[in-house]
């Protein structure tokens, strides 16, 4: 698979098969993203990857916070600016009614959409669980480096045949993802990435996720 088809086969997954995902294919895929770009080298990423008894532990505890406060607690960030507008507000709203499109689910449903939105606490069945992490002190810049190394990684597991889903919805309990991943309170919780193999017979795989043209988002000069 060259580049090329890993940019345009890879998508947020969010319905995967059971089927394990074998250590050595990830240790491949982190050795290799360590070649992604940081400033100044810096390398700001961090990460703990759980499966098995360990990743059903954290999910069984991440479902219970969630059933207690739903809508968060210790955020320690927003996932989305305040003042969201225009065409960023248009396309979060777009990509969430054409996934419950997919599924069948009417506006109305919600229940329904409550139902899905908490498959994310299940990691959409997918059989490993990357979650990201930094220091406190880091700040935009590092944070688009491990955006990068983030990226980097989607794309190397598309060349293992694996599929993921990025997840910052783990961050609306950062702190208690910290608590429960022993991260020390030097450090910010960032997302977490479900990792394993697509489902390519669910509907929520397979709808269209549009991106705008290029001209709305880049301005050309001296060509």
């Amino acid at each position: 698979m060259n580049v090329t088809e890993a940019v345009a086969t890879r998508r947020s997954i969010r319905q995967f098969l059971h089927t394990p995902v074998p250590q050595d294919v990830l240790q491949r895929v982190l050795q290799k993203a360590q070649r992604s770009p940081s400033g100044g080298n810096t390398q700001p990423w961090n990460a703990v990857i759980l499966t098995g008894q360990p990743l059903t532990d954290l999910t069984a505890k991440i479902k219970a916070k969630a059933a207690t406060a739903p809508l968060g607690e210790g955020h320690e960030y927003d996932i989305y600016p305040k003042g969201l507008e225009g065409r960023y507000e248009d396309q979060r709203r777009g990509v969430g009614k054409a996934m419950f499109d997919a599924l069948g689910l009417a506006r109305e449903d919600g229940a329904g959409r409550v139902a899905q939105m908490m498959k994310n606490w299940d990691s959409f069945d997918a059989p490993v669980q990357l979650f990201t992490y930094t220091r406190k002190y880091m700040g935009p810049p590092q944070w688009s480096d491990m955006g990068m190394w983030l990226q980097t990684v989607m794309l190397l597991l598309r060349e293992e045949g694996l599929d993921s889903c990025a997840q910052e919805i783990w961050a609306m309990y950062g702190t208690y993802m910290r608590e429960l991943l022993n991260i020390d309170d030097d450090h910010i919780f960032f997302c977490g990435m479900a990792i394993g193999y697509r489902d390519p017979d669910a509907p929520v795989n397979g709808f269209t996720v549009p991106r705008v043209e290029i001209d709305q988002a880049i301005r050309w000069e001296g060509f």
